[in-house]
Formats: structure tokens, C-alpha cells, sequence
């Protein structure tokens, strides 16, 4: 039992993080960027279904990071998004398994997460990368952690909320009706909706 965990955990943490890098070959910096569009953040949906996704997405995240940091020669500031936007991850997935009952509540956890977390680091990455004002504004981001915070809350959050009821919640019904995962719930004694 335990080594099909640790292969679901290792399956959701390939999936997410080929899933995000796809997405910056074809979407560039929606992925990482000023206004946060990380399609693979659909996957969160899997935190539905099995508790692997908590640890398997958080892994995924991290390893999608470290990519970019590599692909994007952000350097050590990358380590904010390693850290943090995994943190942010984790604790959006947590919520998912947790309210696993309510689905269109529980795909609330990835935005509302996302939405806090990261634009309280992402000043400091976007300084670091060469942006120097508050996207699609003249706002310096010297001093102005406050105004980028709040429009990395709106950003984020509105770009996250699209991911996951656009394309999240759909993918979660679809998957609902898949015999694979009618089986997963049938094994931990519990029912897909």
C-alpha cells in the first residue's frame, strides 16, 4: 500500500511540474510572472481524490520552481518562489482534501492560498528579474510593497480563481466519472460527487 502512495505522489508531482514548464514554453511568464496563470494548477483537483495530491502537487511545485530558476537565471531569489510558492501549494491542496466534500468550496483553498502567499514575496523576485514598476501602472516597486501586494492579491487571485473553476472544476467532474478514480474512492471508502 504504501508503495502505490508513494508512486501516486510521484505520478501528480511529474505531472504537475511537466504540466507547468509546458506552459512556459507556451504561455512565457503567465506561469511566474507579475499576473499569475499557471494552467497546471488545475491539477489541484486531484487533492479531490487522494490525499497523495497534497504532497504529490507541493513536490511538483517545487520541482517546476527550481526549473524556472534555472531557465530564468533568477538565482537565489528564486528560492522565494521555491519556498513560498510551494508553501502556497501545499496548504491550497491541504485545504482541497479537507473539503474534499464540498468541491466548489474545497477549489476555493489553491486561489485563496495563491492569492495570500505569493504576491508577498513576488515584489522581491520581480525587482530581482528586472521589473520596476507594478505591472500595467507607472507605480515604482521601490517602497511600494503595499500596492504590489494588493495588486498581486487581485492578480493572482483572479487568475488562480480562472485555473481552477475553468478548467479545474470541469477537469475534477470528468475525472469523477473515470473508472480509475471511481476505484481510488471505492478503496478509501469514499464516494466521487
Amino acid at each position: 500500500m504504501k508503495s502505490h502512495y508513494i508512486a501516486r505522489v510521484g505520478v501528480i508531482a511529474a505531472a504537475y511540474a511537466a504540466c507547468t514548464l509546458i506552459a512556459m514554453l507556451f504561455l512565457g511568464s503567465l506561469a511566474w510572472g507579475p499576473v499569475q496563470f499557471r494552467v497546471s494548477e488545475a491539477l489541484c483537483v486531484l487533492a479531490l481524490f487522494t490525499p497523495a495530491a497534497v504532497p504529490g502537487l507541493t513536490l511538483g511545485c517545487a520541482l517546476a520552481n527550481i526549473a524556472n530558476i534555472v531557465l530564468s537565471g533568477t538565482g537565489m531569489l528564486g528560492m522565494l518562489d521555491v519556498v513560498f510558492g510551494s508553501l502556497a501549494t501545499f496548504a491550497g491542496a491541504l485545504f482541497t482534501w479537507k473539503m474534499r466534500r464540498r468541491p466548489l468550496v474545497a477549489l476555493a483553498g489553491p486561489v485563496l492560498a495563491n492569492a495570500l502567499i505569493v504576491p508577498a514575496y513576488l515584489p522581491l523576485l520581480l525587482q530581482g528579474i528586472g521589473f520596476y514598476t507594478i505591472p500595467f501602472t507607472s507605480i515604482s516597486l521601490d517602497g511600494a510593497w503595499l500596492p504590489m501586494y494588493l495588486f498581486g492579491l487581485v492578480a493572482t487571485g483572479v487568475g488562480e480563481a480562472v485555473i481552477m473553476y475553468v478548467l479545474g472544476y470541469p477537469l475534477q467532474r470528468s475525472l469523477a466519472k473515470s473508472p480509475i478514480i471511481k476505484r481510488e474512492l471505492a478503496s478509501m471508502g469514499t464516494t466521487g460527487k
